[in-house]
């Protein structure tokens, strides 16, 4: 498997998601947003941080960017995009994952270990946890409500496409979704960070489960 992690411009969980890449024997690179061309990896992941700043709003500048022709192109070819935290917010502005993400409901910045619950155990990063397992994941941002009208959330709820949900909300996320997906399960968002959870010195590993689901797919396909 080759992976691609997009860095933008104040991205700063791009080498978090590398290692974690790594860890299971990804061959991942760092990709830099200026380039516009992804055709030789399988997999795009779009990581945590503060793109270009996140002036306007948190993903607002980094849809434009080059690279998203590209991750726009891999997404319709059905290759497997991941977007954590920031990479989630620009998902919905690109218009790739439905909704938006609205500053938290107490308004502030999170920086904790939340509980989430596994809301569809059958999909391409979920399938190596137990269906009614609890999980905790950290979680780091202030704009992290996810919000999409009533219409939205029915066909969203409708097709099984939440992913995670959280068990405790702590930022206001309406039907308390952590992580959705979209209609062909390729590309998937969650503003909780797995990358921050594999490794046993960080004294959590609830993550890896994420990348061995992700894995398993990948590998079945090839």
């Amino acid at each position: 498997m080759k992976a691609a992690v997009i860095s933008f411009p104040g991205s700063n969980c791009d080498f978090d998601m590398l290692y974690a890449l790594k860890g299971f024997g990804v061959d991942a690179q760092i990709v830099s947003a200026k380039h516009n061309d992804l055709t030789e990896y399988d997999a795009i992941f779009l990581p945590g941080g503060f793109s270009y700043g996140d002036y306007l709003r948190t993903g607002a500048v980094a849809r434009f960017s080059p690279i998203m022709s590209a991750v726009t192109q891999a997404a319709n070819n059905g290759k497997l995009i991941v977007g954590i935290c920031n990479g989630f917010q620009i998902l919905t502005e690109a218009g790739l994952l439905p909704g938006q993400l609205l500053t938290n409901r107490t308004p502030g910045f999170i920086c904790d270990d939340v509980a989430l619950s596994i809301a569809n155990p059958n999909t391409a990063y979920t399938n190596a946890y137990g269906t009614e397992e609890i999980i905790h994941i950290p979680v780091a941002h202030a704009e992290g409500n996810y919000y999409a009208d009533e219409e939205t959330l029915a066909k969203i709820e409708n097709n099984n496409r939440v992913v995670f949900r959280y068990v405790n909300n702590p930022n206001g996320s309406v039907h308390d979704i952590a992580g959705i997906m979209n209609e062909n399960g390729n590309v998937f968002g969650m503003m909780p960070h797995p990358e921050r959870a594999v490794d046993a010195v960080t004294g959590n590993e609830d993550g890896k489960n994420f990348f061995k689901s992700i894995l398993s797919g990948i590998l079945a396909g090839a």
